[in-house]
């Protein structure tokens, strides 16, 4: 199979970790770590000034109507940049399961425009994992109700659900667990159409952990390579001695072989290959491998000062480890 990106697709990604390379330096997340809602309205603005929340989205409710590979760069950027913010659910996931009910749904109608305009944030819950990311500051909850005939799509107003906050060993992320009542007024989709939806929402969500353990990675051998060539034992950098380079070259390839296991499962979601569920449990195991490596390594070269917080390695450690 010969599979590369297209000249359109490179330069997209690499205005996008421009952006984020000037609106989200580690200075910045620090900063929103700190907050009570963990969120930055200001760079959730500029996000939807670039068009990011849009993407899914198809072109007739506004948005640019990309696709699954498309997002297997877009999140490595996101893992990158370790973004303290639900884009990736509302922008992918939510937007993929509205976008996928009838034309003319009222809740495709009123919820996409306001996904690509950046107005509304969305929660999504999965039966799989009781805690739902966001939902403190969701304007809507995507909640599944179990049935005998599979599991309902239900979209729940923020004012018809209790939120309770759970802490995370990643403090960017903020997880709470909902008590809401499922009724017809909330029902979107029944159980035969909605356990399509879930079970495309799940694979859309392993291949964005995926992508975005692979950004992890990435960045967090860049910084340990950085820390290589200016720490100095013997006269001499670190990284010079074999034993850090083994190290540090061992990361690189784990990184490099993940690379296409991804994109492979990315290419298999687009298509709806018959293989879709298993390539993307691929992407989602040699990735997190390739994280918790990084992560591992990282904290072997840095030594102890790794795990401190004036140290930026801990902040894509810890993600990498609450996403494996």
């Amino acid at each position: 199979m010969e599979f590369t990106f297209t000249q359109d697709q490179m330069a997209f990604r690499d205005s996008v970790s421009r952006f984020l390379m000037t609106e989200a330096p580690p200075e910045l997340l620090r900063e929103i770590w700190e907050t009570d809602a963990g969120r930055s309205p200001e760079l959730r603005e500029k996000i939807a000034a670039q068009g990011l929340t849009g993407l899914s989205v198809p072109e007739a409710e506004g948005g640019l109507g990309l696709g699954d590979v498309d997002w297997a760069l877009m999140t490595q950027e996101l893992g990158y940049y370790a973004i303290p913010d639900s884009l990736v659910d509302v922008a992918y996931i939510a937007a993929g399961m509205l976008a996928a009910l009838p034309e003319g749904h009222a809740a495709r109608g009123e919820w996409l425009p306001r996904i690509v305009d950046g107005s509304a944030r969305i929660a999504v819950g999965h039966p799989i994992n009781p805690w739902v990311a966001d939902a403190h500051l969701a304007d809507l909850l995507l909640l599944p109700h179990a049935t005998a005939q599979g599991l309902e799509l239900h979209a729940v107003p923020a004012s018809a659900a209790q939120v309770s906050t759970q802490r995370s060993i990643d403090a960017s992320r903020r997880l709470s667990s909902v008590q809401w009542q499922p009724g017809d007024a909330t029902r979107i989709a029944d159980g035969a159409a909605g356990q399509v939806l879930w079970d495309e929402a799940l694979e859309r969500g392993a291949l964005c952990v995926a992508g975005q353990l692979v950004g992890l990675a990435q960045h967090m051998l860049d910084m340990t390579v950085d820390y290589a060539g200016q720490r100095k034992q013997f006269g001499k950098p670190i990284g010079a001695f074999q034993a850090v380079k083994h190290h540090l070259a061992d990361v690189f390839t784990a990184i490099e072989f993940a690379k296409p296991v991804l994109y492979r499962a990315a290419a298999a979601l687009a298509t709806k290959d018959a293989s879709t569920s298993a390539r993307i449990a691929h992407a989602k195991l040699v990735c997190g491998e390739a994280a918790l490596l990084a992560a591992r390594k990282g904290i072997q070269v840095h030594g102890a000062m790794g795990y401190t917080w004036e140290v930026d390695l801990q902040m894509f450690m810890k993600r990498a480890w609450a996403l494996n």
